[in-house]
């Protein structure tokens, strides 16, 4: 850790400790984006990243002002700490290496969860962030331009990576700014367009929302990755479903009928349908198709407790220059190769937890006259932010500060759905349509 990444945590450090609830939540926030994982001391064989600082400083205060309790655990809090519990208990029980590191992802999960759980605590809290943001992401976007035109990353002077020449695609450079990878930048930046569309249906906050937009659309640009461009169509075709909200398991079933179409018509397996998509958006889409298809001639190998990373080796024709396994860039393949089939039905059953307290959120929204009309479309943003994620893990894992973004939102589903949800009335589903009664008229705001 250099001197001015040291400096930079100090004060950051210190705004968390010390500072209003909502100004500790944007430094965390800020050391995400501003420092990079170079910026780290090794203790005792764990490397603390500045963030890890940050995420053990904002659950020390957080546990200490007592803005959250573990005497209140909902369905979502309870399914990430079975996930995390078994994939670790398991992976340490098989394995006799790496367990520093499968130990250090689950306090990272952990921590950063329930950090954000106490730091978050309803809807105002997220709107207050979402506004604040932008004076971050607004400088931040402007060093990612820089790299892109120069292809010399401002952020090597705090350990960033720099791709320069090395790095490009259709002739652009690929830029990393204070992430490890193109991909992670663009992530990062897509997965907030959903939440800053639905604040963009306030009149109030539109012009804001707006440049957030615009703002977080240069930064997946910059990536110029294939991950990034298909998570911002699917944020896209998520929020194009608004009219349709109440018609979910419709839609849900549609879905189904497609993939069971596509897999009757293809000549090759469903999944190779990222390959397909790929030579749209470009990007290794034949690389995560092929990844799911040999693991699924692998089962038998993985499929009870997990494998050896190492004997992933022969999965592919080709190996990544700093590892000696497969490249494995699927999250839900990363969890069975870990510790099973059970890691990835728990994975899945929290994802499930996440959406269903989401639709109970928005049952409260649409059946309260008390509540603005506002709410309705922040929780519909976090459901599409949330379907922007699952379809992004099947062509990566979040594997730099990536991960602190992800509990960030997840905890904030967590957090934002039960503050709305303790108030449905009885006689309304779990997608908020009243039983038995006219749906509710829609919002007069820009979405009709």
């Amino acid at each position: 850790m250099n001197f001015l990444g040291a400096s930079i945590l100090v004060v950051l450090v210190i705004a968390v400790l010390f500072g209003p609830r909502r100004w500790a939540l944007l430094a965390v926030m800020a050391g995400v984006l501003f420092l990079t994982q170079v910026q780290a001391i090794n203790v005792a064989g764990f490397n603390l990243f500045a963030v890890r600082f940050l995420e053990l400083a904002a659950f020390i205060r957080v546990m200490a002002r007592r803005e959250f309790s573990f005497g209140r655990l909902n369905k979502i809090d309870s399914a990430l700490l079975l996930v995390y519990g078994f994939t670790t208990i398991v992976f340490c029980l098989r394995s006799s290496n790496d367990k520093v590191n499968a130990i250090g992802a689950a306090v990272d999960a952990f921590l950063c969860y329930f950090s954000f759980r106490g730091l978050i605590g309803n809807l105002e809290d997220l709107r207050w962030f979402l506004c604040a943001f932008i004076f971050l992401l607004a400088p931040y976007a402007l060093l990612v331009v820089m790299e892109s035109r120069t292809g010399h990353n401002p952020f090597v002077v705090l350990g960033g990576t720099e791709g320069g020449s090395r790095w490009t695609r259709h002739d652009r450079p690929r830029c990393f700014g204070s992430f490890r990878q193109p991909d992670t930048l663009g992530m990062f930046a897509a997965s907030f367009i959903p939440l800053y569309i639905g604040m963009a249906c306030m009149a109030r906050e539109r012009k804001r929302a707006l440049l957030a937009i615009f703002i977080c659309l240069i930064i997946a640009w910059a990536a110029n990755s294939g991950g990034p461009a298909s998570a911002v169509v699917t944020g896209l075709a998520g929020w194009g479903m608004w009219r349709f909200r109440t018609e979910m398991r419709k839609m849900r079933w549609g879905i189904v009928a497609t993939f069971t179409a596509l897999a009757l018509v293809m000549k090759a397996p469903v999944w190779y349908i990222f390959a397909h998509i790929s030579n749209i958006t470009g990007g290794d889409g034949w690389h995560r198709s092929y990844l799911i298809d040999v693991a699924y001639q692998h089962l038998g190998k993985w499929w009870f407790a997990g494998m050896p990373y190492l004997d992933t080796e022969d999965w592919f024709p080709y190996h990544m220059d700093v590892a000696a396994g497969a490249d494995i860039t699927n999250q839900y393949i990363s969890f069975g190769v870990a510790a099973g089939l059970g890691a990835i039905a728990l994975f899945i059953l929290l994802l499930t937890r996440a959406f269903s307290n989401l639709g109970k959120a928005l049952a409260a929204v649409r059946s309260s006259s008390h509540r603005p009309s506002e709410d309705e479309f922040l929780l519909w943003g976090l459901g599409v932010m949330l379907v922007i994620h699952i379809v992004d893990w099947f062509g990566i894992t979040y594997f730099d500060q990536m991960y602190v973004i992800w509990f960030m939102q997840l905890a904030t589903i967590s957090s934002l759905s039960a503050s709305c949800a303790e108030g449905v009335p009885a006689g309304t589903n779990e997608i908020g349509i009243s039983l038995g009664e006219e749906d509710s008229p829609e919002p007069e705001l820009l979405f009709k």
